[in-house]
């Protein structure tokens, strides 16, 4: 049984969430706590295997209890928040800052024809983070600290020594679970004038994305944009793939986007990125597959690799989950194998010299 704690301080809500989750027989609640100081208090006590975790409440709102819990008995913590405004959008990224690892919006209620899945998708949410091993986290130290003692790149043997290709014309990234943070880490690190535009599918809870943009574009200084078809792309400048669309590029060096049918049950795809990418830049992309639950983008990567494109997975010891990145290497489809830290340090060399070897 996977014992779930519920903080949320609306009584109609907690009924809800309580009715959802009840339904699997494998969930267990064993407490609902209206704010943050009794959630801590709970945890002390009783040692949930996940909390959901609302972000408006009194005495102790959801930022700071995650930040606490994570601080001193760690737990898998799923944010969910209305999807309504972008303040409370950025303030769920916060809570991610803060150590929560996913985000969801408030399900729909009983009758609503978007009950079943918004309640499906904390259920399935719910036992996937369950299965998560999460570490505390230390006051004001940044999540990935830790990366800037690890001096070792860890490259994948590849039987010959080749030259750097000089022509790097583009960066594709895919994340999922954990990704949002990885993001944030990646291009803060890159150096001012960083020339390559930067196309991403961060798989995320829809509504979510003009906070995710909000949020990362206030933290970083390239120019950051949510996609729109047929935008020309920009040099040193990023594009998110929006909700419910697969992104790509064409000839014209222009963002392609498209409503084609899901892939392994994703739009966006990282896969489709991928793979449109490779088409129209070959060797000249640079594909980085992050953190992530199952294997979206990883066949693509290695069909980059193949031909002569750098293709970067993030390591295992750094993800919240594996599944994406290492789906691509034991598929022998990554040139490198980099922490957090590591990868804005290969993406500059990269750019910036043109006698490193690979």
């Amino acid at each position: 049984m996977i014992k779930v704690l519920i903080v949320e301080d609306s009584p109609v809500l907690q009924e809800l969430l309580s009715f959802i989750l009840k339904s699997d027989p494998e969930i267990n609640i064993i407490g609902i706590a209206k704010d943050g100081e009794e959630a801590i208090d709970f945890v002390k006590n009783h040692k949930p295997d996940v909390i959901t975790m609302d972000i408006h409440m009194p005495l102790l709102n959801g930022i700071e209890a995650t930040r606490r819990i994570m601080q001193t008995m760690p737990v898998p913590i799923i944010i969910v928040s209305s999807t309504i405004n972008t303040m409370e959008n950025s303030n769920s990224f916060k809570a991610m800052e803060a150590g929560a690892l996913a985000l969801l919006p408030k399900p729909m209620s009983v009758g609503h024809p978007e009950f079943t899945s918004t309640a499906n998708g904390l259920i399935t949410t719910v036992k996937l983070m369950s299965e998560i091993k999460v570490v505390k986290r230390w006051a004001n130290k940044s999540v990935y600290n830790h990366d800037i003692l690890n001096n070792n790149i860890q490259s994948v043997p590849t039987g010959q020594s080749r030259q750097v290709n000089e022509d790097f014309q583009i960066i594709a990234v895919g994340a999922s679970t954990g990704g949002p943070l990885v993001i944030k880490s990646i291009l803060s690190n890159l150096k001012p004038g960083f020339p390559l535009p930067i196309l991403i599918v961060q798989h995320i809870a829809c509504g979510f994305l003009q906070g995710f943009a909000d949020w990362l574009g206030d933290a970083i200084a390239l120019p950051l944009h949510v996609a729109r078809h047929q935008e020309l792309i920009l040099p040193g400048h990023v594009y998110i793939a929006p909700d419910y669309m697969h992104m790509g590029v064409d000839s014209s060096h222009r963002i392609v986007l498209s409503n084609e049918a899901p892939v392994n049950g994703l739009r966006p795809s990282v896969g489709k990125l991928f793979e449109s990418v490779f088409e129209v830049y070959g060797k000249g992309a640079i594909g980085v597959l992050l953190t992530g639950m199952g294997k979206d983008g990883a066949e693509e990567m290695k069909r980059l690799h193949d031909h002569g494109a750098l293709t970067i997975a993030q390591d295992e010891e750094s993800s919240v989950v594996h599944g994406m990145p290492g789906s691509a290497i034991a598929l022998n489809g990554v040139s490198h194998i980099l922490s957090p830290a590591k990868i804005p340090e290969m993406l500059n060399k990269l750019t910036y010299s043109k006698t490193q070897q690979w």
